[in-house]
């Protein structure tokens, strides 16, 4: 049977799905196409073998998965598509409510350890669906991930303060950030290490052919947005797909934080297949 492979319906996993296609990736796998939550779930469930998955629920389930060694969905500063709006300077948000929205994990818990550790609020938080208007009408700040908060990213919010988390994580440890992992069943990996192979080197063979096509990725994209092509291609610039040591060291570091907020039970081995 073919592997059962993940997909992100978000924009920042087009280049990779872009090349797949080009790469005839798609006759090897069978692609199961959800946001990072649910994903999540499937693997942890079992019904998927491959899948980019939150970083915070990888920690959280670790035990039962090994990690990709060359591909995560990352940003050294800069990202766009994680963006926290808020009504009130972010160092003020002590007393107040944080919208957080519900399609990733990870980057809740990035949201809560800034505002609790770099900016030294204390706020209350609440999970809401991604809508920045109803957000700011229950709420004082709104988290929002992906293609919503890429639409605002490109928006002007007067009277609003926009916080890129990537750019204040990155001034604040100095780290990238690695916001998904690319997580296999350690039972699938056991049983099937070729099928696991093939996929690490499709996925390879993809994102060095999306890296070579940005303008045309771009182009693409703008199709089906209502903003040019120049600014998909800025935001494909900042992500880097990358999992190399640097970026594992950003990985352990967020898992230590969330820990030290009470968000995650202990931090993991970070443990990568065939490695």
């Amino acid at each position: 049977m073919r592997p059962k492979l993940g997909h992100i319906q978000f924009l920042n996993c087009l280049p990779l799905y872009y090349g797949m296609v080009k790469q005839d990736v798609l006759l090897d796998v069978d692609l199961v196409k959800a946001n990072p939550a649910d994903l999540a779930r499937d693997i942890v469930k079992g019904t998927l073998d491959i899948a980019p998955v939150p970083a915070i629920e990888y920690a959280r389930h670790a035990e039962g998965l090994l990690l990709l060694p060359d591909i995560a969905i990352s940003s050294d500063g800069e990202v766009q598509s994680i963006l926290l709006i808020s009504k009130v300077p972010a160092d003020r948000l002590t007393g107040c409510t944080v919208a957080l929205t519900n399609t990733s994990r990870t980057s809740q818990v990035l949201a809560r350890i800034l505002i609790e550790k770099r900016w030294g609020a204390d706020a209350t938080y609440v999970e809401m669906p991604p809508d920045l208007p109803a957000m700011l009408r229950e709420a004082d700040a709104a988290l929002l991930i992906g293609d919503e908060a890429l639409r605002a990213y490109w928006q002007t919010h007067e009277g609003l303060y926009s916080y890129d988390l990537g750019t204040e994580w990155k001034a604040w440890t100095g780290l990238p950030f690695v916001f998904a992992v690319w997580a296999v069943r350690r039972e699938f990996a056991e049983s099937r290490p070729d099928a696991v192979r093939d996929v690490s080197d499709a996925l390879a063979r993809s994102l060095t052919y999306c890296r070579a096509h940005l303008d045309d990725i771009s182009e693409y994209a703008a199709r089906w947005e209502d903003f040019p092509a120049d600014r998909f291609r800025s935001y494909f610039d900042a992500l880097q797909f990358r999992f190399e040591p640097r970026y594992r060291e950003g990985l352990r570091r967020y898992l230590t934080e969330a820990a030290s907020i009470g968000q995650l039970d202990r931090v993991p081995e970070i443990e990568v297949f065939e490695e």
